[in-house]
């Protein structure tokens, strides 16, 4: 712990977090470096860490570096303090080129960047139904991918079995092929063969297959009343499903008031334009920056708005003629249909939880 200056006015503070240690630095509004202390990453650590940054004087702002992960536990007792928390990105690599890396370093950068609020962000709040959203669906994401996973892989499998297995399992729908392989009754005294050794896989991977797919059923039923109860609206739009609206919501967050305007809401969705222009060349180049799980949300309702909305094929008909290819037009509508959403999201009218 070192402490350089004593202050009574205004001070700014930065926390650079860990999984068990968070360091953090206190500046004064012209700059200079107060003192840096490490503390525990518990409630207790918490607690101590921001009666020291008080200690200093007025605490007005704090800069935490990944609010959403190790600091999200910091920045709600901040919050609860009425401390303003601004969430700071990492220094750029030719910033720490010539400063150098350090924990203590790293908690004065985020001090710094707080000060100048230069580069900051409002912090998601995680206490709310959002944040509950945002826990079911990543367990609901995780045994979809892992079941997707087990079907590659009897699929796999069935193409080096034996003849007399391949034969009576290529060909069958998924869901007979899965209960198929379930229903397998294998020599386990007979593992060391091919065939009995093939089949003992595609049981367990069948049954595998079964049980996350029971999982994925349990999670839906309590993710659909969920997001119709958070924002009704949002979920009755026109291509807008459980999932879908979700993800949105998940990407906005609780206090979706930290998104200024519907072109920043594009931003952080990853559909807006970038400009590429110079000279004489007026142009733009994709993006491919933000939340990448939300801007494939708003792809999926593009591509159900194509298929089923007039406007949508309308508008599609008009630019092709007009010579734009298909990439081109989706990237158009993914932008016009974050507009429409982001309206949907931020005027939301909260109902009673389910």
């Amino acid at each position: 712990m070192t402490h350089e200056h004593t202050a009574s006015g205004e001070i700014a503070g930065g926390v650079d977090t860990h999984q068990d240690t968070h360091t953090a630095a206190v500046l004064d509004t012209v700059g200079r470096v107060l003192g840096t202390s490490v503390f525990t990453a518990d409630a207790e650590g918490y607690a101590a860490l921001l009666d020291w940054m008080r200690g200093f004087g007025h605490l007005v702002r704090v800069g935490v570096e990944g609010t959403g992960v190790y600091g999200a536990g910091l920045a709600r007792v901040l919050r609860e303090n009425h401390i303003q928390v601004v969430e700071v990105d990492r220094p750029d690599r030719r910033t720490r080129r010539f400063q150098g890396k350090s924990d203590p370093i790293d908690a004065i950068q985020a001090a710094r960047t707080a000060l100048a609020e230069h580069r900051t962000g409002t912090p998601k709040q995680r206490d709310g139904r959002v944040e509950a959203l945002r826990n079911l669906r990543v367990a609901r994401r995780s045994a979809v991918d892992q079941r997707a996973d087990a079907q590659r892989r009897i699929k796999t499998l069935i193409v080096t079995a034996p003849d007399e297995l391949r034969q009576q399992l290529r060909g069958l729908a998924v869901s007979a092929l899965i209960a198929t392989c379930a229903g397998l009754e294998p020599d386990h005294t007979d593992a060391a063969t091919p065939l009995t050794a093939t089949k003992i896989a595609l049981r367990c991977l069948a049954r595998r297959h079964q049980q996350l797919s029971t999982e994925i059923t349990e999670l839906d039923e309590l993710l659909a009343p969920l997001v119709a109860a958070i924002n009704p609206k949002l979920v009755a739009a026109h291509g807008v499903g459980t999932d879908t609206a979700g993800q949105l919501l998940v990407t906005a967050g609780q206090n979706h008031d930290r998104i200024r305007s519907e072109a920043a809401f594009a931003m952080l969705c990853g559909v807006a334009p970038i400009p590429a222009s110079s000279g004489k060349t007026h142009r733009h180049r994709l993006n491919r920056g933000g939340d990448r799980h939300a801007n494939a949300a708003l792809y999926r309702v593009v591509l159900c708005r194509l298929r089923w909305d007039p406007r949508s094929r309308a508008y599609a008909e008009r630019r092709t003629k007009e010579g734009m290819s298909k990439k081109e037009i989706i990237r158009c509508l993914k932008r016009y249909v974050a507009r429409e959403l982001y309206q949907l999201i931020t005027t939301d009218s909260p109902q009673p939880a389910p």
